[in-house]
């Protein structure tokens, strides 16, 4: 019964790719130069970005057992999505040996592999993550600019000083649109193939900023002299309160992490030989390695400096006010990294209009939509950011909203079709498992960060 159902896949699939436009003959002659060290750039870009910020709040919440397990075990499912999803970039001929189909998008695979209805649901999702990452982006950028000018005060007026604690309390709007200012102007890069210096200079970034919390934070350690934190997290008022708090938590956690919107992108820049999945793999694993290591020790490190008064951005929230000038420099990298962060998630939402504007065959230039379409994102951004300016509730929904869908769900059924998995087989019931517990995770997550960002409003 297996073999024959995968059979079926297989020629169903055969079927799809004789049915498909695509010939490598006429595919257009792009330099694909991409090595592992430029795809790490990437996927440091956009893994490594607003979300560390709030982790120290997230494992305060989830407490010294869970915020830990939490941040590893959304890196493992990051590590196996990743995987499976960089499978489905090459779709083969019968005999596995030419290529037939590069799917350079996630929705021109998930096309490709489930169909035009899973296509038109995928996109749903996608324009709602990719918009949602520049929302938040904007958000945090806005956050640390005004962070600047707080920690200048500080240092001045001294630490109690009532007029700092107000400083620039009406001005977020102004460093959202100078923000927005800037993305209007980086928005004209053409694509990903342009974009290599931009996510380098943004990795550098991150780091810089990453290494910098990190290093804050034990020196925090070290001065009180003591481990501040408990077992469980932040005990709250109500059980309810608490468990919206948990959940909210793991909607960061997981916003923090997932690439896979991105990652076919990314892959087409990839040179081969070896072949692209080989090489996206190898850095995908390291990557996630890398901003494990930083997650736990930003996320541990302050929460263990600040116990119940961690803030919700650990750069931002002022527990630390000395050195003013490193605090300085650390929200600076901030916002220079999501400068190159914001264009990692944009792109693919302007490709994806510019290619449906190209087969529509108007008579308007290409060029004349690209510079609409991509001025009225990012003022449409800007506006919604200036209209929820809550920055952990809004990271946690965001991320909890997408996950599975985009990094379980499409890559678990495209692998499945693409690897010609039969049913019932002990891998396809462990894919299967494996998506039913991250649905789950998900779905608790979205509904307590939904209450977090409605209740802001409200409040």
């Amino acid at each position: 019964m297996g073999e024959e159902e995968g059979d079926r896949r297989t020629e169903a699939l055969l079927e799809k790719l004789s049915e498909s436009s695509y010939n490598p003959s006429e595919e257009p002659q792009v330099r694909r130069t991409g090595t592992v060290w430029t795809a790490m750039a990437h996927i440091i870009t956009a893994v490594i970005g607003s979300g560390v910020l709030s982790l120290a709040w997230s494992v305060a919440q989830l407490g010294w057992v869970g915020g830990p397990t939490a941040i590893v075990f959304f890196a493992g499912v990051t590590v196996v999505q990743s995987s499976l999803l960089a499978d489905c970039y090459i779709s083969r001929d019968e005999d596995g040996h030419g290529v037939v189909v590069r799917n350079k998008s996630y929705v021109q695979a998930v096309r490709l592999y489930l169909g035009e209805k899973s296509r038109l649901f995928c996109g749903f999702f996608l324009s709602i993550s990719l918009f949602g990452s520049s929302v938040v982006y904007t958000l945090t950028s806005a956050t640390s600019m005004r962070a600047i000018q707080k920690a200048n005060c500080y240092h001045t007026e001294g630490h109690g000083a009532p007029a700092c604690s107000a400083a620039g309390g009406g001005s977020d709007v102004y460093y959202m649109v100078l923000f927005g200012v800037a993305q209007l102007v980086l928005s004209q890069i053409p694509d990903f193939h342009n974009m290599a210096w931009l996510s380098i200079f943004a990795a550098v970034m991150s780091f810089s900023y990453s290494f910098i919390g990190f290093g804050l934070g034990a020196a925090k350690v070290i001065e009180n002299g003591v481990i501040k934190g408990a077992i469980g997290g932040i005990a709250l008022a109500s059980t309810t309160q608490k468990v919206w708090r948990v959940a909210q938590a793991l909607g960061d956690i997981a916003f923090a992490y997932p690439f896979s919107l991105v990652l076919l992108e990314i892959e087409d820049t990839l040179r081969s030989p070896p072949a692209e999945s080989e090489t996206m793999k190898k850095a995908s694993r390291a990557s996630i390695a890398v901003t494990t290591f930083f997650y736990l020790g930003c996320g541990c490190l302050g929460y263990a400096a600040f116990g119940d008064a961690t803030p919700g951005n650990l750069l931002t929230g002022f527990g630390f006010y000395e050195p003013y000038w490193l605090i300085d420099l650390a929200n600076l990298c901030v916002v220079l990294h999501l400068l190159g962060g914001y264009q990692v998630y944009s792109q693919p939402a302007f490709a994806l209009a510019e290619q449906w504007f190209a087969t529509e065959g108007s008579s308007v230039d290409l060029n004349v939509f690209r510079l609409c379409y991509r001025t009225a994102y990012v003022a449409a951004a800007t506006a919604v950011a200036v209209w929820f300016p809550y920055f952990n509730q809004v990271v946690g929904l965001i991320g909890a909203f997408s996950f599975w869908p985009l990094a379980i769900h499409f890559p678990v059924e495209m692998y499945i079709t693409q690897a010609q998995v039969a049913p019932w087989t002990a891998r396809w019931l462990a894919i299967r498992a494996f998506s039913a517990a991250c649905l789950l995770v998900c779905a608790f997550a979205s509904l307590g960060s939904a209450v977090g960002v409605f209740g802001s409003k409200e409040s």
